[in-house]
């Protein structure tokens, strides 16, 4: 178990480098290789109004005028131990981990980040327990019952969430249980849970049910596929024939043989969402990931849209990682692999 796990952290590792370099690739080789020059990267620092020896200094002293390979050095080398950028007047440092300067707010990326991330990381981690107890449960119960009334009612419910977007069920959430009832609190409330956990909770509500309906649909059906699967299996008649309770055979051996595409799913769209829920923040007003990279797009600006990528990737990785380690718990052949 200790071997799988190292392996599959080396492979994280070198999975992170890869993604990076690709990342730095797309937002610094590409312009060059569609014709931009080092100066036309400089002006997003010193803006269109700038003498063209301003911009041709800036763009020397960051250091556009490498070649990209120097270019990338310098940046990773800035993630372990920090940054200064030249900007001609003035030397601004970047502490470690540097992900680059804004083009913008001249600031560097990171503290931003970790600013916004409580955000992203509050709405991910509530709707993510939401949605697998929900579509899970009712994936199970749909499959115990198949062909009955809450079996056909929950498929009908599950393939009208998966249906319709997030924009909408967020709008219609908002518009009806929040602006029309007054159940739930309404976009823009968001209240850090260092403050007070109950009020944390109660502003995310209403994210975390818009979320988990989306998703929690998806898992229903994956799971009553499996489920379905699963229980006709020789092993669940042996196990229901040595006497074994029906609860027993259901949860230790039917459930826990259909969990492994399931936690395939939850790995991929948990790191998703960690990334930013771009759309749900946007509709909710709320100032997370998603939100800051739609700032930066809008912006151009491209240290910011990197660093979101970066650690969108990173968080990728992480919940995949997490995942492989869970195989060994659910299917103990992967230990043997």
């Amino acid at each position: 178990m200790i071997t799988y796990i190292i392996r599959r952290l080396i492979a994280a590792v070198g999975l992170l480098f890869v993604v990076s370099a690709i990342t730095f690739s797309i937002f610094y080789l590409v312009p060059r290789l569609a014709g931009a020059t080092p100066e036309t990267l400089a002006t997003r620092y010193v803006g269109r109004t700038a003498t063209a020896e301003t911009v041709k200094l800036t763009a020397q002293n960051l250091g556009f005028y490498d070649p990209i390979v120097v270019q990338y050095g310098h940046w990773a080398k800035g993630i372990f131990v920090g940054e200064s950028y030249n900007m001609g007047t003035e030397i601004e440092h970047c502490p470690a981990p540097c992900l680059g300067y804004s083009f913008i707010t001249r600031q560097p990326v990171w503290p931003d980040l970790l600013d916004r991330a409580p955000v992203t990381l509050s709405l991910a981690a509530g709707a993510s327990i939401l949605w697998l107890i929900g579509g899970v449960s009712i994936g199970v119960l749909s499959a115990l019952r198949r062909g009955s009334l809450f079996d056909r009612a929950a498929m009908t419910m599950a393939l009208a969430g998966v249906s319709m977007p997030i924009f909408w069920t967020g709008l219609m959430s908002l518009t009806y249980l929040s602006y029309k009832l007054g159940w739930f609190k309404g976009g823009g409330s968001y209240v850090p849970i260092t403050q007070n956990p109950l009020e944390w909770a109660q502003s995310l509500l209403l994210p975390w049910i818009t979320l988990a309906f989306l998703f929690s649909a998806q898992y229903a059906r994956l799971t009553r596929a499996g489920m379905l699967e699963t229980m006709n299996e020789d092993y669940i008649r042996t196990a229901r024939a040595k006497g074994l309770k029906e609860n027993v055979v259901v949860v230790r051996h039917g459930l826990r043989a259909a969990l492994t595409p399931i936690l395939t799913i939850f790995g991929l769209d948990l790191g998703l969402l960690l990334g930013g829920a771009i759309l749900t923040e946007k509709v909710f007003s709320l100032n997370g990931l998603g939100k800051y990279a739609v700032t930066g797009i809008s912006d151009q600006d491209m240290p910011k849209i990197m660093g979101v990528t970066l650690l969108a990737a990173f968080f990728i990785v992480i919940s995949n990682l997490v995942v492989d380690m869970l195989y060994a718990v659910v299917d103990p052949r992967v230990r043997l692999q």
